[in-house]
Order: structure tokens, then sequence, then C-alpha cells
């Protein structure tokens, strides 16, 4: 077996689409599963489709000249995920979360006049995502959690180094923000938006869907307004010695509510811990033993 190179020994490049999908599929294959899969059934529903995400590195953060880009999102640094993990294809779903609910007793989330059961989950806490994430845990036998930054914009990028997955530039059709398809002259001219159906809209290389836009997504990671310079490793969350931070969570991914520039790859948004809205959801990492 190879020892795994130091930071200072590896180069991060970005791979043509092709070679990228094909690093998902071996990866896959090694392991012995299929590139996208599900752990049986969770409280009566079919556990969230997951998609396999192969080991790399990649530029974590924004460029200073990206359209939108802040100071919080720098400086651009390496990242190294030294081991395949596999995440939730989208946002968990309001079926999904109601199975755990009516299974768990767990306390109901505000409701609201949106309860088409494939829209993303909402009204929810990251200590309601962790909840939930300890009870798929349970019911399917594996180890589910929420992602790290690193790891959630890893996925998200899918190779790619642009501001968006897609490129630099974004189509009404793919993303689902303030001034996109589903609110076409922005918040104030149209009125507020909504999400859509989670994975109704094009997905990245390694099949995800909305990770641009429809809501912002919770992390493990407490809130820091800059990134550590140099190297480091993404499968460990960034937890703050600064007590002003410790119920701060980093948010990913933008949503309907967002401009475009508040939903590009490199974007993050900080919620309180405890926070609900109708824009804020979570997908979820489940662990791959090698």
């Amino acid at each position: 077996m190879q020892p795994i190179a130091t930071a200072s020994e590896r180069t991060i490049e970005v791979d043509p689409v092709d070679k990228v999908i094909e690093r998902q599929r071996e990866t896959a294959h090694r392991l012995g599963l299929e590139v996208f899969f599900r752990d049986g059934e969770a409280g009566g529903e079919p556990a969230p489709e997951v998609a396999v995400i192969p080991a790399g590195g990649f530029w974590m953060g924004s460029r200073v000249t990206e359209h939108g880009a802040r100071a919080f999102e720098q400086p651009r640094h390496e990242v190294y995920l030294d081991r395949a993990f596999a995440i939730t294809r989208g946002a968990i779903r309001r079926r999904e979360y109601l199975a755990f609910l009516q299974a768990s007793g767990h306390r109901r989330p505000r409701p609201y006049s949106w309860n088409d059961p494939e829209f993303p989950m909402y009204n929810v806490s990251a200590h309601d995502a962790e909840a939930y994430a300890r009870w798929l845990s349970e019911a399917t036998g594996q180890r589910y959690r929420l992602p790290t930054e690193a790891e959630w914009e890893y996925a998200a990028r899918a190779g790619t180094d642009t501001m968006f997955c897609f490129g630099d530039r974004i189509r009404r059709e793919e993303v689902n923000c303030a001034g996109g398809l589903h609110c076409t002259r922005g918040l104030f001219l149209c009125g507020i938006g909504k999400p859509v159906r989670v994975g109704s809209l094009p997905p990245n290389a390694w099949g995800l869907y909305e990770v641009h836009g429809n809501v912002q997504e919770f992390t493990q990671d407490h809130w820091h307004d800059a990134y550590p310079g140099g190297p480091r490793p993404g499968d460990r969350p960034y937890r703050s010695i600064d007590r002003k931070y410790r119920h701060l969570r980093a948010v990913r991914g933008g949503s309907w509510f967002d401009p475009p520039g508040a939903c590009r790859s490199g974007s993050r948004a900080r919620r309180h811990q405890d926070e609900f809205d109708l824009n804020l959801g979570f997908r979820l990492v489940r662990e791959i033993e090698a």
C-alpha cells in the first residue's frame, strides 16, 4: 500500500468532467457499492439516496475577483479529503423527515403552507438535523452526520474550480434563487418565492441536486470570520474557542431567498444553531468504511 502523500507533496488539478465522473465510478466499484444507493428503509420510508464521493483535493474558498465574494470566504486554500464518503443527493425531504417525527416523537417544526412531501425540509435547526441523523444511523446501522464545510464544498464543486458547478455563469433553469427561474424579477418585485422539489433541477457531475439555491444547508462547522492559511484535512469540523461563535454554524448553498452571488460554490453564511427558517435545511454525509 502506498503511503498517503503529505499536502506539500500533492498537487490539485482540475480534471475534465468525464474524468471526474470516472473517479466516482472507480471509487464506488472499489468499495463494492453502486454510485448511487440507499441503506434500506427508515421509519417505513426509503432511506435517502446517497452518492459516493471519491477522495481528493480542491481549492476551498472564493477568489477575490468573484462576483459577490466576501472576505470571510478567503483565503483560498488547499483541502484534502483522504477518505471517500457518501452524501445525500439532495436536501432531506419533508417525507423523509416526517417519518423520523412519526417514529421518534421528536418535536414537530413550526407548520407552514408548503406541504409538498418532496420539498426540502425547512423550519428545522441544526440540533433537529443532528437528531434526524442519529435516528437515521440507528435505523440503518450506518453512520450519518452533517457534513463539514469542506466536505460540502468539495462535493458541491464536483471537480470544478468555477463560481458554480455549472461554470462561472448560471442559467435560470439551473438554480432556484432570487432572480432565477422561480422568482424571475427578484424578491421584492415578484413577492416571496419558494423552494422547488428536491431533485427537480439539474445535478452536478457527481449527481448532487440543488447544491446552488433552493435552501441553505447546515454544516457541522462553527462559524469563523476567515479561513486558516495553508493546506488542511477536510473531514475535521472547525470548532471555535471563541464563546461568541460556538452557537453559530456555517451554512452553504444559498437559497430561493438569496441572490445568485450567495449561491456560489465558495459562498458561505452564518446562522444560529437553534435558528429555523423557511429557507434553511440540510443534507447528510453517510460515512464509508474503506
